[in-house]
């Protein structure tokens, strides 16, 4: 009896965000695989940067980021509020809004560089080969239609020729995936909770079996409890489906939950790129080891949270050196007059002149 109260108790913790994810979760939940490991590159990002135009002004939203995604990796994208993630994550999917642009960079995904297609032949492959679980379920769900048109619709684009039988037993199949009852085809978006909303984005974006899929802050709305159930679903789907997969958050624990890697973006830069276990355990740029302080940390119950003193940059304007350079305890006048380039140590890539003496600290 006590041990289960102890283990429901512990389960309901890290459910709350309550940080076992370093210690714990990143080496027991996700099954690490080596680094590398010959398999296909699905998407491979090369210095790209991505521009907003504001009046007279440009944001610089992402900045000469470069990583690789392999076949059934999860790579987690973590950072603050304004890192670039969300924007990073449409440019993938080509859904910019009309004021942003590619400065430069290309995005090679399945092979394909998406940055030069033009609008009507990335539509052949988006929601097919590849697909986005928007963070903000209720507002990408047609209100005036009812949930199996909408999933109906997202079917005859690519596969046009199925029969009404044939779209009906695969979106069936897709709601079951989600653990969804067929019922939910008859209701209206408005008619569904806040987590049986977002299992409905997740089985939209499942429903042309695409290769690679987008998670973009897919629990960031719902309370703690339906966050936990929705990460349950997507760390089986990854599992069974054997999809590749980058997990869009701001919280490091949902990454730790379901992914095998972690790309870690700071005012539209990549800091440090790498296996969760060494990103998380051994971190080697400042800001990941300053961003993993500051949450907290359920085994270490005495230790206090650190905030990360200062602001983001203004990045509508001209930055040089570091930009994490004002808000870093280890930065010297070199990081404040010279930009780093991100450089391979050991199993990671980490963009920072003071690699050794975060290592030793």
């Amino acid at each position: 009896m006590v041990d289960d109260r102890l283990s429901r108790c512990f389960h309901s913790a890290r459910r709350c965000g309550i940080l076992l994810h370093w210690r714990w979760v990143a080496t027991r939940t996700i099954p690490q695989t080596r680094w590398g490991e010959g398999r296909v590159k699905v998407l491979q990002i090369r210095s790209v940067s991505i521009r907003y135009v504001v009046g007279k002004k440009e944001v610089r939203a992402v900045e000469d980021v470069s990583f690789d995604v392999q076949e059934r990796d999860v790579v987690g994208l973590v950072g603050e509020s304004g890192s670039g993630k969300t924007t990073l994550a449409h440019g993938i999917m080509r859904l910019l809004p009309p004021n942003a642009y590619f400065k430069n960079g290309e995005i090679l995904l399945l092979g394909k560089n998406i940055v030069k297609m033009k609008e009507n032949e990335v539509r052949k492959y988006r929601w097919k080969d590849y697909s986005i679980v928007f963070q903000k379920s209720m507002n990408a769900l047609s209100p005036v239609h009812r949930v199996g048109e909408q999933m109906k619709e997202a079917l005859l684009i690519h596969q046009p020729n199925l029969s009404d039988e044939q779209m009906m037993k695969r979106i069936r199949e897709t709601l079951d995936l989600v653990r969804l009852p067929s019922r939910v085809i008859r209701l209206y978006p408005h008619e569904l909770s806040g987590g049986m909303m977002q299992r409905v984005m997740i089985a939209l974006a499942l429903i042309n079996n695409p290769k690679f899929v987008i998670f973009d802050e897919a629990t960031t709305a719902l309370d703690v409890v339906t966050q936990g159930q929705i990460l349950d679903e997507i760390k089986k789907l990854v599992k069974d489906l054997s999809l590749t997969a980058m997990v869009i958050t701001h919280d490091i624990g949902v990454v730790s939950e379901i992914c095998n890697k972690v790309a870690v973006m700071y005012a539209g830069r990549l800091m440090e790129f790498g296996p969760l276990d060494k990103v998380v355990y051994e971190p080697l740029h400042p800001y990941t080891k300053a961003l993993l302080k500051s949450h907290p940390d359920f085994l270490e119950p005495g230790e206090k949270m650190m905030g990360i003193p200062g602001n983001l940059p203004d990045l509508t304007l001209p930055m040089k050196g570091c930009a994490f350079a004002p808000r870093c305890p280890y930065a010297e006048k070199i990081c404040f007059s010279e930009t780093p380039k991100p450089v391979e140590v050991g199993e990671r890539v980490v963009a920072c002149f003071k690699v050794k003496e975060v290592e030793r600290t």
